[in-house]
């Protein structure tokens, strides 16, 4: 395999670096590629915060930081010195409050940008994105090669992503803009178009003639910790499915681009997201379920509800009246109105405080018309290709296979599996590994457009109206378990259940 290639010089400057991203995904992301040989000699990493630090005192800091985890990502006991002190030594730290006037430490430090790349990554909140954009181009930072990198959430509804994107727009041109989203930089997502569109298997039977329907889960196990305070302003719906799951399920169910570009791929998803059966009033109540975690066992270990954890963060304790309407989990069917899908059901869901922390893709095709095995019973099980985005990424097609031995014919279910790890041997790099790398070197494939973000917004909007206008509480379940029970029924009532058959794929 032919080594990727060095990316130009360029300076990333992190916009909220010292920060919970920026410290636990994005340094470390640059750090394993740096290692690996892809950063150019003379690139650099700009952090900008208000922290007071200098560029030692935030090396120090990186380094702390980089000394706990590293390890868990190369795989190696001890780190290599030079190669540490060498990343090292492109950080750099400006103290700049972006409403100030004064960025001289931050232009200071950059100088000309001459033949570098600048890339804007905004780990900040987004209501701050136009006032970095705006305030950088004021300071003349930012000319037609710099990049900006914005982060989940864009806007709470269609119309404040709107406005984001104006302000964003007004400084950058759509080519500049990097809309990202990790879960497409996930290594079974993109083997998603591997496994559609680079073997003659699968693309004649990915239609509704063959596929009975899709399940798209994105379960977590952990609760909103110390994001409660922002969590209860988003929920479920915003933070999760509004982005996350219906990029998937684009990936999914779009057509085979002309070709794997920038634009072939978004050209693509925008079609599905178009082609989305809009959900409103009854449908809404029918088709989705909202739910919120109570206090329950994960892990065999006690874990407090969402009331409680909330309450926690806001320095209180929780009481009836300070009971919060936001979901944590989201159930919801949804249909994709063009001549592959129609009649195929997509089920998504997603939730905090499950009971494994697993995202999958389970395409699920219809069972054999009639069984000529008497002993398996009238039905075989139906064939389905199983998808592991986390923890252990992978494929899984389930099959029916003879059991071996005398006696007649015994079918059996039998699974071929694709372990990435173990088939490719190398460790598998992080999502935020390739996304930085992909900006850098200007391959906007795996980020979103702004009218692909637009379109998911009028989907999924009138949901959040229909549940507020409705009085559409979320359903309790217990930490640990796999949601309300009225996400079972939802699935049910179509004679169809969820995938929970969690097993390693590696």
């Amino acid at each position: 395999m032919a080594p990727l290639p060095v990316t130009d010089p360029a300076d990333v400057i992190v916009f909220g670096g010292t920060g919970d991203l920026a410290m636990r995904k994005l340094l470390p992301a640059l750090y394993l590629r740096d290692l690996d040989g892809q950063l150019d000699g003379d690139a650099r990493i700009v952090a900008v915060s208000r922290s007071g630090l200098d560029d030692a005192d935030y090396r120090d800091k990186v380094d702390s930081e980089l000394r706990r985890t590293a390890p868990r990502w190369t795989g190696a006991d001890a780190l290599d010195d030079d190669r540490h002190a060498a990343f090292l030594r492109r950080l750099h730290h400006v103290t700049l409050d972006v409403a100030d006037d004064d960025w001289s430490g931050l232009t200071d430090v950059l100088g000309p940008a001459d033949h570098r790349i600048r890339v804007l990554y905004l780990a900040s909140a987004p209501s701050l994105f136009g006032r970095i954009c705006t305030g950088a181009a004021a300071h003349g930072i930012v000319d037609e090669r710099t990049r900006v990198v914005l982060e989940k959430p864009l806007g709470t509804d269609l119309a404040s992503a709107q406005a984001i994107n104006d302000e964003v727009g007004s400084v950058f041109a759509e080519d500049q803009i990097y809309r990202i989203d990790h879960y497409l930089g996930k290594e079974t997502v993109q083997n998603l178009l591997v496994l559609r569109f680079g073997n003659s298997l699968f693309e004649p039977l990915w239609n509704a003639g063959q596929i009975d329907h899709v399940q798209i889960t994105v379960a977590e196990s952990l609760g909103v910790g110390n994001r409660a305070d922002y969590y209860d302003g988003s929920g479920a719906l915003r933070d999760m499915v509004q982005n996350h799951l219906l990029q998937l399920l684009c990936l999914v169910a779009m057509e085979p681009p002309a070709r794997i570009d920038g634009e072939g791929v978004r050209d693509e998803k925008l079609k599905v997201l178009q082609s989305l059966k809009p959900l409103t009033g009854p449908d809404v109540v029918r088709d989705t379920v909202r739910g919120q975690y109570t206090e329950g066992l994960v892990d065999g270990e006690a874990v407090p509800g969402y009331a409680t954890e909330l309450a926690e963060s806001r320095a209180g304790t929780p009481r009836e009246k300070d009971a919060s309407s936001t979901e944590t989990f989201v159930a919801l069917r949804a249909e994709v109105a063009n001549w592959r899908w129609a009649g195929v059901p997509f089920y998504l869901r997603t939730g905090k405080r499950l009971a494994r922390h697993a995202s999958e893709i389970v395409v699920q095709f219809k069972p054999v018309p009639h069984s000529i095995f008497p002993a398996f019973g009238e039905q075989i099980p139906p064939n389905r290709l199983v998808l592991r985005l986390q923890p252990d990424e992978g494929v899984r097609l389930h099959m029916t296979a003879k059991a071996p031995g005398p006696g007649g014919i015994r079918p059996h279910p039998a699974p071929l599996d694709l372990s990435f790890a173990r088939t490719f041997g190398d460790r598998l790099p992080d999502a935020y590994e390739r996304l930085l790398m992909d900006v850098l070197r200007g391959n906007p494939t795996l980020f979103m457009r702004r009218d692909e973000i637009e379109a998911a917004w009028r989907w999924a909007e009138p949901v959040l109206r229909t549940w507020e206008e409705t009085n559409q509480l979320p359903r309790p379940y217990s930490a640990g378990g796999h949601g309300p029970s009225a996400s079972a029924r939802l699935i049910e009532r179509d004679g169809r259940a969820w995938h929970e058959d969690y097993q390693d794929v590696g």
